[in-house]
């Protein structure tokens, strides 16, 4: 066990150049992803916190359970509409990362909605009265709103990075693991402890755990400045 660690270490020192290309491939999905997810999220968060329409607890309901939703049910959809014989097949992306960032895209894009929204009901609750008495247009109430809870906001940003990142199933599905092409770090460690490959696996759970660890402390760092700056 030590002997394998020293090694994930050694391979992490040498930049090793398979590492990085895997790196490199799961940064490019997630964090596409994840600014789509979140390009789409904020605005039907802010809209379903602010606006009364029929079918609103509904849709709150669904995107509660599309939350919890497996990734690999996500995955085999948008496998059937990526193949051949499937209403998106002609768009060539099975197999490729534009397969698996639209597969995030629908993992993420539930998550920050969801969340958005009770954050930012929160502050409508506050806010709604003076919003009214200024006769503000729905995207201009909007784009306030979320400018008001732009720290607090960046809770649902994070989950929704987590989401991406730490993601299996989909990524494999729709991905299919190629290797220099589609392979994520998630999907990498998952097949080389399976075959064994012990330092590699451990190198990319490292880089991973850096990952989300960096992500936490900046969003920590934005909490505590805002904290201070605004009491």
């Amino acid at each position: 066990m030590l002997t394998a660690f020293q090694d994930a270490i050694a391979l992490l020192a040498h930049l090793d150049r398979g590492v990085l290309g895997i790196v490199l491939v799961s940064l490019q999905v997630s964090l596409t992803a994840l600014f789509f997810g979140t390009l789409i999220g904020l605005p039907v968060g802010a809209l379903l916190a602010t606006e009364e329409f029929k079918g609103k607890k509904w849709i709150i309901v669904v995107l509660n359970t599309l939350m919890g939703v497996p990734t690999v049910i996500v995955g085999v959809l948008v496998y059937l509409m990526l193949s051949r014989s499937g209403p998106l097949g002609a768009w060539g992306w099975l197999f490729t990362t534009k397969g698996m960032i639209l597969a995030q895209i629908l993992l993420t894009t539930p998550l920050i909605a969801a969340l958005s929204r009770q954050i930012l009901e929160d502050s409508w609750r506050i806010h709604r009265d003076s919003f009214l008495s200024l006769r503000l247009p729905s995207f201009s109430r909007f784009k306030w709103l979320i400018w008001d809870c732009r720290f607090s906001l960046t809770i649902a940003i994070l989950a929704g990075l987590a989401r991406a990142i730490s993601e299996v199933g989909a990524v494999m599905i729709v991905g299919g693991n190629i290797d220099h092409s589609t392979r994520t770090m998630t999907t990498a460690i998952a097949l080389e402890t399976s075959k064994g490959d012990l330092p590699l696996a451990l190198a990319l759970g490292i880089v991973l755990l850096g990952i989300v660890l960096l992500a936490n402390l900046f969003t920590f760092a934005v909490r505590q400045i805002a904290e201070r700056r605004y009491g």
